[in-house]
């Protein structure tokens, strides 16, 4: 055990990551933690992951709509995770479009997202399971 230990140490050692990565990691985990934050990057996800990403834009008005929050909540939510260059608008006249900057972050986190949910429905299953017999 004591060799396990002593690889994963030497093989995984987050100090040796630039201080600017260890910020905008941090930032990243705290916007994603955020749940409207991380509806808006779901929504944001290209359905069935299209072939061409790049064109998949959301009006923030349908944005808004489609999660229930205030038009200036969700303006708010979107500046920020602009400012972590995770989406990317586009203005048409008075409209402001949406898009996703980095599909191969957000696609990992949303994969991850999603083995937590199957994860922790199978463990619900198996405890309610365990509780009825």
């Amino acid at each position: 055990m004591a060799n396990n230990e002593g690889k994963l140490s030497s093989r995984t050692n987050p100090q040796r990551r630039l201080n600017n990565v260890e910020h905008y990691i941090g930032q990243f985990l705290d916007a994603a933690c955020e749940t409207s934050r991380r509806y808006i990057l779901e929504l944001l996800i290209p359905p069935n992951w299209q072939d061409n990403p790049d064109g998949y834009e959301l009006r923030a008005g349908e944005i808004a709509q489609q999660l229930g929050l205030a038009p200036s909540t969700t303006s708010e939510h979107l500046k920020q995770l602009q400012n972590l260059h995770l989406v990317s608008a586009r203005k048409e006249g008075n409209v402001i479009y949406y898009r996703l900057c980095n599909h191969q972050l957000v696609h990992a986190f949303h994969e991850m997202i999603q083995a937590l949910e199957t994860h922790y429905n199978t463990y619900n299953s198996s405890s309610e399971a365990q509780e009825n017999s």
